[in-house]
């Protein structure tokens, strides 16, 4: 399927990010690739992360697509600039598209991060809020809890709200106007998060802010190919379609286990 638009993560969490651009690009093709034979990429080194990271865009790069999306908070913060110079076609990340729509809805300049641990360790998002507005101050801290409970699909149980209280306290105690899920994982969480923040506090889901991203480098959604998505693993398919399926909220089948190597 080439001129599609190729998308990679570390397992079943970028398809927040799918399902926000067949969304807003219902005419274009997508590859998605879920590498869940190697997940999480949140607890591995930067290197790690960056040699994996290469083998899926040239997985995807091998279909012939047209843009790469980074669909993962950790390969975003520590392998897209390599993955840019490697690659000869368009490659967006979710770091950049949402920290600028928090410097945008921000009012008072105090943002908060919550992320993988991977991704806040990194400090991608402060410096890439910083680099919109110097002045900015940013608070950060990681949610480990947050992934396995939205892939046990307890996104609105009591123990995700408490979790919620538990990580976000800090944050709210530093009087933050602005709040970005800096996993893809995390808008599954936002019903919950919500309600601990409360309504002063403005939410900025990142996989929404990147598929506006992708369509600005795309404004005419327009393809001469048959709409198709196609899904890849690098493990047994059975918990993506599960996970999947409830993720985008349709059957999620014809999953296709392949080697990266």
């Amino acid at each position: 399927m080439s001129h599609a638009i190729g998308i990679f993560d570390s397992g079943v969490g970028g398809l927040t990010v799918y399902k926000e651009l067949a969304r807003l690009l219902p005419n274009q093709n997508f590859v998605y690739l879920g590498d869940t034979g190697r997940v999480p990429y949140g607890t591995k080194s930067p290197a790690t992360v960056r040699r994996y990271a290469r083998e899926a865009a040239n997985f995807l790069s091998r279909h012939g697509v047209k843009m790469l999306v980074v669909a993962c908070n950790t390969a975003s913060a520590v392998a897209l600039e390599e993955l840019r110079q490697q690659f000869a076609l368009p490659v967006i990340g979710v770091i950049e598209p949402g920290a600028e729509r928090a410097v945008t809805l921000s009012k008072n300049s105090r943002i908060g991060v919550i992320g993988t641990e991977g991704t806040i360790k990194s400090g991608a998002y402060s410096a890439a809020i910083h680099r919109l507005n110097p002045d900015a101050a940013v608070f950060s801290t990681p949610c480990p809890l947050f992934v396995p409970l939205a892939e046990e699909g307890w996104a609105h149980h009591r123990i995700a709200h408490l979790a919620a209280e538990e990580y976000l306290a800090p944050l709210l105690a530093e009087n933050i106007d602005t709040l970005v899920l800096g996993c893809t994982h995390y808008p599954l969480l936002k019903q919950t998060l919500e309600q601990v923040v409360g309504s002063e506090v403005r939410l900025v889901d990142s996989a929404a802010a990147t598929a506006e991203a992708v369509r600005a480098l795309l404004p005419n959604d327009t393809s001469p190919f048959e709409k198709e998505g196609r899904f890849y693993v690098t493990d047994v398919p059975t918990r993506f379609e599960q996970v999947g399926s409830a993720f985008l909220g349709a059957p999620l089948t014809c999953v296709e286990q392949v080697e990266l190597a």
